[in-house]
């Protein structure tokens, strides 16, 4: 954790942070105390970031510290912190009903969030959804239903890939070891291949990017549907159209194509997990968008109700054709969260955040376009819309992660006053809220270099 004290002079911009005491400052110092001796020690901190309120990209901590927020609490706050639309309908269902668990009883908000998820679906209706709490609720459901609806048992999923915590979503997931360390066995049936890292993969520049992106998806029915895997045995393919933890990774159009095809041909469920890039985050409402495919199934939760947990599975009606007792929530579809969430969506469409996360996603990777040449450090700046990742190398003929240097680089943006992420073993992560501008983009975007260069001469 860093002690070093910063001045609102040290950022490049009239517009911007706003540092005035040591990081971490006193009151922060207490409630690090505090937590250390009280919270889990498996929740992952980057920095003494010990926040207090937030209004918009800025989040002030307990010392009266501003900062431009470009993490958006993991891709969560879609809307912006506290947005008085989002506020307002929580604080309005907040004094007419905060409980009553939609899987005993009706409760009309939960078919009108239904309702309006399904005209930006991507894939034609008539849908049905299912409501949980979480990313991982989305994706437990998810597989349970893939299972229910193929009468199949197994399931293909990625390596780099992250769709949760809990048992099945771990079970799916491969990005870190230290996930899945220790808590073996997990659900079985569960068979990963290689993702499309066009950057790693085609190392040298050896290889056309299309031509492995394409090998990547036809191995599943090349190789592993004639060796150890049969496909009539298959329920689903789980798939992140953009690879969130497994460092911003952005899936081929021609791959996601011919997963889609492979699905077609064997009576496999296509199921893309949006958790973190659906709800605007790349430019359109959900990832998958930008490939043309129709998955079977979506899960959904980070961004669509601004910071309130709630996740959502939505699924081709026919798919979910389980019966009554088969998969249920207490908490799932809360009144208060689906408030949230129809906010978040009103504010989505009237101060048009899709075009603005597509504008200043544009403008950013424009300003990084040069970096992989100009900045030591540098390899590769991918994503789309305001989901960004740029991989950080320690050489750049091998590609060899950086993964020392871009925790260095995070936790000098971090004294700069703009807070990033990691993400994958080397890679920045920038999602900020869709309502950010240019201007505070520039500013980020300048402190992001900044750090960038001054550890790539070793300050």
């Amino acid at each position: 954790m860093t002690t070093k004290t910063m001045t609102a002079t040290d950022v490049s911009s009239t517009i911007g942070p706003k540092i005035k005491t040591a990081l971490p400052g006193p009151n922060a110092k207490r409630v690090l105390e505090g937590d250390q001796k009280y919270i889990s020690p498996s929740y992952t901190r980057s920095y003494p970031m010990v926040a207090k309120s937030g209004r918009g990209i800025v989040v002030t901590d307990v010392d009266g510290n501003e900062f431009f927020d470009f993490s958006a609490g993991i891709a969560v706050t879609s809307t912006g912190h506290c947005h008085p639309e989002v506020v307002a309908a929580i604080q309005k269902q907040a004094g007419e009903l905060i409980h009553m668990s939609g899987t005993d009883f009706y409760y009309e908000n939960m078919v009108t969030l239904a309702a309006r998820l399904s005209k930006i679906a991507p894939m034609p209706g008539p849908h049905r959804i299912y409501y949980g709490n979480s990313g991982a609720e989305a994706i437990e459901c998810a597989l349970k239903l893939a299972r229910y609806h193929t009468k199949r048992q197994n399931v293909i999923a990625f390596f780099g890939a992250f769709h949760g915590r809990t048992m099945g979503a771990l079970s799916l997931t491969a990005s870190k070891p230290q996930q899945r360390r220790r808590f073996a066995p997990l659900v079985p049936g569960v068979t990963h291949v290689r993702y499309p890292d066009v950057y790693r993969g085609c190392v040298g520049g050896t290889q056309d990017p299309d031509n492995f992106a394409l090998g990547c998806a036809r191995f599943i029915e090349e190789k592993l549907f004639k060796t150890t895997l049969a496909p009539e045995e298959v329920a689903a393919i789980f798939v992140e159209p953009v690879q969130g933890e497994g460092g911003y990774v952005v899936a081929p159009t021609i791959f996601m194509q011919e997963l889609r095809r492979i699905c077609d041909r064997h009576g496999i469920m296509l199921v893309v997990d949006e958790v973190q890039s659906g709800i605007g985050r790349t430019g359109k409402w959900f990832a998958v968008e930008h490939t043309g495919v129709e998955p079977d199934m979506v899960c959904m939760a980070k961004g669509i109700a601004s910071g309130m947990p709630l996740g959502v599975t939505m699924t081709r009606a026919e798919v979910m054709d389980w019966v009554p007792g088969s998969h249920a929530s207490t908490f799932g579809g809360n009144p208060v969260a689906i408030a949230a969430a129809l906010a978040t969506l009103d504010v989505i469409e009237k101060e048009h955040l899709l075009e603005n996360s597509a504008s200043v996603g544009n403008h950013m990777m424009k300003r990084m376009a040069d970096w992989p040449k100009k900045l030591k450090l540098v390899g590769d700046v991918r994503g789309r819309g305001l989901m960004i990742g740029v991989d950080i190398v320690k050489d750049k003929v091998t590609k060899e992660y950086g993964n020392a240097e871009r925790d260095r680089i995070v936790e000098m943006a971090f004294e700069r006053g703009v807070l990033f992420l990691g993400c994958g073993p080397s890679t920045v992560r920038i999602c900020p809220p869709l309502v950010v501008t240019k201007e505070e983009a520039d500013v980020a975007v300048d402190v992001l270099e900044e750090c960038v260069a001054s550890v790539g001469k070793g300050a």
